[in-house]
């Protein structure tokens, strides 16, 4: 059963409940971000999974902006939103930017609507005007915590005023805000799909929480509601950080007199340090994972398995199958530990995926931010990145690893400090003769070709009685400006025989007057 079509006037106050069964129903999901932050990987991840289970379902993903809190809401993170939304492929069927039947879609847009439904309340007896000051609910806090009271959060002093103290108030021009009447007795449950039935006592909840507050703008948790179920969402998937919300929220459908949404509250993505994600770990923003070199792709897959899995085995998906496979019965309750580690595994197994010329052109644009290119590159180094290709593909974990691995090709490097030339359990004098040693042996085997050019090596390093690693060493060093590189030989012959050798030369030199 899709819902109903009378749901889709947004304006007009409507009973009509929306099946639970989603084999019957038309599925209906949403991401509903604050912009006020940049994107964190855990936001993603909610959003992933409603998009997957939509597409899965054959049912529409929705985009909604939650921008009540108007103080906090900056442009910046907004289009954060739609650039980390947009980057991964993940494409809203409604929303801003794309409309739809149930707009607006940006909630301080909805504001007036969200008001009508408050003196709704009000005028069923289910919510009530309250005229506290901020100073009275002060003082009632801090009166609170002095005496240890039991009773925590406001009192309900104006729950049960009489019409007379009430038109009075009114008739001073005292603001006011519109708080609901929660139960003192009794328990609340709702059915969640991963977590079960969750049951809280009335008195446990927020007592009497503000729902539009005195300058006409809703809270969180009513404009929540009332555009979820006026959008016709039939399944809320959300952090498990929202299940001590979810008996309030039930408290108002049951208020309205709507049947509330299918919940399932996912687990939380941690660090490895068993603490909620948070930039002491490390990067959170996608924007960041961007920046410093990862695949869409690549984080798109590893990000779907932070509490979910198809199998015990499966851990490569594209995009297209996690929108085929994807199911709510599969995602675990325990929290998601999110393994920067693995992340640059699963980024390294993607970029090696790569078409040697896709590869390219994806890092280009980090060898043009470092100076290492042009901007267009040259004849000359378009053709380097060609050769360079086979040689970094294997061993790039990020994008941004390529100028560190290949700047010595592209520009001028200084000389290596002597700590960074000198082999472990080796001293100054001895490298000398190791970097004199290996420019006679590239000199006379150069143009013999890599494999005999690699065998002189080890038979040299043989005869000195050394490890080849030894002798290479401050080879590479010399030549690359690091210890790290991609293979020495093939390097060295992108670099040239006469950069190679005024390279290895010029090191030498530095050590000769350092022990002089």
């Amino acid at each position: 059963m899709s819902v109903s079509s009378t749901m889709k006037d947004s304006s007009t106050m409507n009973d009509s409940s929306i099946m639970n069964d989603s084999s019957t129903m038309s599925v209906r999901v949403r991401y509903a971000p604050s912009p006020t932050g940049l994107q964190h990987i855990g936001g993603i991840r909610t959003a992933l999974f409603n998009y997957f289970f939509a597409r899965a379902q054959g049912g529409k993903f929705i985009l909604r902006i939650e921008d009540t809190d108007q103080e906090r809401t900056t442009d910046e993170s907004l289009e954060d939103l739609f650039a980390a939304l947009e980057w991964l492929g993940i494409d809203w069927d409604e929303g801003p930017r794309r409309g739809g039947s149930y707009g607006p879609y940006i909630q301080s847009e909805r504001v007036e609507l969200h008001r009508k439904y408050a003196e709704q309340l009000v005028a069923d007896g289910k919510a009530y005007r309250c005229y506290c000051t901020p100073e009275r609910l002060d003082a009632l806090r801090k009166e609170q915590e002095r005496t240890r009271s039991k009773e925590k959060g406001y009192d309900r002093h104006c729950r049960n005023l009489s019409k007379a103290e009430r038109d009075e108030l009114e008739q001073s021009g005292q603001p006011s805000v519109i708080r609901l009447k929660v139960p003192e007795e009794g328990k609340t449950a709702f059915d969640d799909i991963l977590m079960g039935t969750i049951t809280r006592k009335n008195r446990d909840i927020n007592p009497d929480p503000v729902l539009l507050k005195s300058d006409g703008f809703p809270t969180y948790h009513l404009a929540n509601v009332i555009d979820d179920h006026l959008m016709g969402i039939t399944h809320i998937m959300r952090a498990q950080e929202w299940i001590p919300s979810g008996p309030l929220h039930i408290l108002l459908y049951e208020a309205f007199g709507w049947t509330p949404p299918l919940y399932c509250h996912l687990p939380m993505v941690m660090g490895k340090d068993g603490q909620k994600l948070s930039k002491r770990h490390g990067s959170t923003a996608v924007r960041d994972f961007r920046r410093d070199g990862y695949l869409p792709e690549a984080l798109i897959n590893y990000v779907s398995l932070l509490g979910w899995s198809y199998d015990d085995k499966t851990e490569f998906f594209t995009r297209e199958e996690l929108e085929n496979v994807f199911s709510l019965e599969k995602i675990n309750k325990a929290p998601g530990v999110f393994d920067y580690k693995k992340l640059e595994w699963f980024n390294g197994n993607y970029i090696r995926m790569k078409k040697p010329e896709a590869l390219k052109e994806l890092l280009i644009p980090y060898l043009i931010e470092d100076g290492a290119l042009a901007q267009p590159p040259t004849a000359g180094q378009d053709a380097l990145l060609d050769s360079l290709m086979p040689l970094v593909q294997e061993r790039l974990k990020k994008l941004s690893d390529i100028s560190e691995m290949t700047r010595f090709l592209f520009t001028d490097i200084p000389v290596p400090e002597s700590a960074d030339l000198i082999p472990k359990k080796s001293d100054a004098v001895k490298t000398i003769e190791l970097l004199n040693t290996a420019a006679a042996l590239l000199d006379a085997k150069w143009d013999e070709g890599i494999d005999v050019l690699e065998e002189a090596f080890r038979e040299t390093s043989e005869e000195l009685g050394i490890g080849l690693g030894a002798l290479l060493m401050p080879v590479r060093a010399a030549a690359t400006g690091s210890r790290i590189s991609p293979p020495l030989f093939e390097s060295l012959r992108l670099l040239g025989k006469e950069r190679t050798l005024e390279r290895i030369q010029l090191a030498a030199e530095k050590l000769q007057q350092e022990v002089q």
